[in-house]
């Protein structure tokens, strides 16, 4: 009968969480840069917000329900000690509903070794996100994540969106450089969303 409590992790980027048949709290979280700034005071669907260093912003310890982070991992670096602070912010039992680009996809392979001003115009954005993409940011990054901190993976679902929104030429980009990768690349799937949870028992390995 409370309300939930929701940590949106990457509001700077996010798009507005709908839940309007819920009774929920929600608290926005990012780096402090202007563009992410602007984006967050816009935002109508978050309670309260804090903009800064990841790595300190002010994130109690199990007060949230679900913590979403949608497309933040691959954007910032020490994504794993960033993760950890999620994780703390649980509740037992609570889930963290993660979605980011990996960087072993061939979009994600080019979005970190083009160059700025190319990334500009594959973007088609005057400031697009940062690309750091730390070993963390993969779907096997992301495994071996959750099982050195004893999480378990509740739903695990690959897409292919990022790539079907650059259109049909550069599909075919991706799929190319996807096989010059010779298996290391893949162009099946460009993004993943991993439905995380914190477990109950206070004998597991958490944070």
């Amino acid at each position: 009968m409370q309300r939930l409590a929701i940590l949106d992790a990457g509001c700077g980027w996010a798009h507005e969480i709908e839940l309007a048949a819920h009774e929920c709290v929600i608290t926005g979280v990012d780096d402090d840069l202007p563009p992410l700034r602007a984006h967050t005071e816009a935002r109508r669907d978050l309670d309260s917000w804090q903009l800064g260093d990841l790595r300190t912003v002010p994130m109690p310890p199990r007060v949230y329900d679900v913590v979403r982070a949608s497309h933040l991992i691959e954007r910032i670096a020490h994504a794993e000690l960033v993760l950890d602070r999620f994780v703390a912010a649980l509740k037992p039992g609570g889930l963290m509903v993660v979605r980011f680009r990996d960087r072993r996809g061939a979009f994600g392979y080019l979005d970190r070794r083009l160059p700025h001003w190319l990334r500009h115009l594959m973007w088609h954005q005057e400031q697009p996100p940062p690309a750091v993409y730390d070993r963390v940011a993969s779907l096997e990054g992301m495994r071996w994540y959750c099982m050195m901190r004893g999480l378990v993976i509740a739903e695990e679902i690959t897409s292919r969106d990022t790539v079907t929104g650059f259109g049909r030429l550069m599909g075919i980009v991706f799929r190319v450089v996807a096989l010059l990768g010779r298996g290391r690349l893949t162009s099946a799937y460009s993004e993943v969303t991993m439905v995380i949870r914190k477990p109950e028992n206070r004998f597991a390995r958490i944070i």
